[in-house]
């Protein structure tokens, strides 16, 4: 079975209505998780910290669809 793994993070915003951080150096990793439901506890728990900060925002990212496993590797990762 594959893993579906997802990555939550988050920083303040330029603008709230925008996703451009302000500081990319300061953005918050909050981690690594092996499947949705840990990652949106994290998720959550991390915006109802920070709800009061307009400018301020988190995300789930799903790494799982950033590569296709049956896709044959691209070449930056064959020089691995």
């Amino acid at each position: 079975m594959a893993q579906r793994l997802h990555l939550v993070f988050g920083g303040e915003l330029v603008d709230p209505s925008k996703n451009a951080f302000k500081d990319v150096e300061d953005i918050h990793i909050v981690g690594m998780f092996p499947d949705y439901q840990s990652a949106y506890d994290a998720w959550k728990e991390n915006a109802q910290r920070t709800v009061d900060n307009a400018h301020m925002r988190y995300f789930i990212a799903h790494i799982h669809r950033l590569r296709d496993e049956e896709t044959a590797a691209s070449s930056t990762e064959e020089l691995g």
